[in-house]
């Protein structure tokens, strides 16, 4: 895998209807990458990978060190090889941070990977509670989600970038997920502020994108019917 290759299983649209079912175990995803974002079977919490370390915060916000046969249904991995962008020595809320990256970076038209390491004055995030079959809607899924909150905490903002004419294979623009340096604390940002950090970055050319083709369920649905992109914004914003 070169370090230009963004690898995603599964997209974020086949969630939409509840096709939920891990397709693919950790162990096979983390050969594709060592770091990324995602979640487990049945929207099992939000996952950050680091350094070639899989988390994942679940609906209790316990940080869990997960196995190699975790299961996901969608995750977004590749190979760390960030450059600095911009060294921060004042507040910088989550919406002047992403506009600072898209000024300066000028990629919105491709994919691309974000980096933020520091302190944070206040960091919002959510992680949603595992579902069992018969699964529901992402809508419903996601509903069913925990609020966690903290101040003053250092860690890890690891984002992804999706262009928008990608929306429904992935989150068109930003998606963050946040670890903090003590693994007490993390998941699906919702508002994060930066207090004094750094911020690199990682441009894409490919989008190597995997298909759960072995999945009954997945091959044998009409999307047709789906409000895709009203779901997505919904579930992820």
């Amino acid at each position: 895998m070169t370090t230009s290759t963004l690898y995603q299983h599964g997209t974020l649209a086949l969630m939409v209807p509840g096709l939920l079912a891990g397709t693919m175990t950790m162990k096979e995803l983390l050969t594709h990458g060592d770091t990324g974002i995602g979640t487990g079977e049945g929207l099992d919490g939000e996952l950050i990978i680091l350094d070639g370390i899989a988390y994942q915060v679940d609906s209790f916000g316990k940080v869990n060190q997960i196995g190699p046969d975790f299961t996901t249904p969608f995750a977004s991995v590749h190979t760390a090889d960030f450059k600095p962008l911009a060294t921060v020595k004042e507040i910088l809320t989550q919406p002047d941070l992403e506009r600072l990256v898209r000024n300066k970076t000028r990629w919105a038209n491709t994919f691309f990977a974000v980096l933020t390491r520091g302190e944070f004055s206040d960091v919002t995030t959510r992680a949603v509670a595992k579902s069992q079959k018969p699964y529901k809607t992402l809508a419903a899924t996601a509903d069913q989600q925990s609020i966690f909150h903290q101040d003053e905490v250092r860690g890890t903002m690891l984002s992804y970038y999706a262009p928008e004419l990608f929306d429904g294979a992935a989150v068109g623009g930003f998606h963050h997920h946040f670890l903090s340096v003590d693994h007490d604390f993390g998941g699906h940002v919702l508002n994060a502020n930066l207090k004094t950090g750094n911020i690199d970055v990682q441009q894409f050319a490919t989008l190597e994108q995997h298909l759960p083709v072995k999945n009954a369920d997945y091959m044998n649905h009409d999307f047709s019917d789906d409000a895709i992109h009203d779901a997505i914004a919904h579930a992820e914003h």
